[in-house]
């Protein structure tokens, strides 16, 4: 099962801890040479990006920033055997924020990817 999992805080104006950095590096080594960890990356603020609605039929784009407390700070995408698995690695990935990052404040969305699983023949 793949999952996606979204790491939500605020943009802070000081470079996180090299100290989380290289824990961040470490544990994202483990989790792809587990076969766990399939893609991640950080993303920009919402600023630079646009958001397209639909509603009563018509189409629109909102430049960013927009009005959500926490910003979309990083995602990365599992294959898991389980969503508790999932949360585990999103629970350690936390974890070191909480102990070498002092004061941040975050949480981590666990979305579930749809697969062959999800459809069966």
């Amino acid at each position: 099962m793949r999952y996606l999992t979204l790491l939500r805080g605020a943009h802070s104006t000081t470079p996180p801890p090299p100290e989380l950095m290289a824990a961040i590096m470490a544990l994202g080594e483990e989790a792809t040479k587990s076969g766990a960890l399939l893609d991640t990356s950080g993303l920009a603020p919402s600023a630079s990006g646009a958001r397209v609605s639909l509603s009563n039929g018509d189409l629109t784009t909102t430049d960013g920033p927009f009005a959500e407390s926490k910003e979309v700070i990083s995602y990365a995408v599992y294959e898991v055997a389980s969503k508790e698995e999932a949360v585990e690695w999103a629970s350690r990935f936390l974890k070191v924020h909480r102990d070498l990052w002092p004061g941040w404040e975050g949480d981590v969305d666990i979305l579930k990817l749809f697969g062959p699983e999800d459809f069966p023949m």
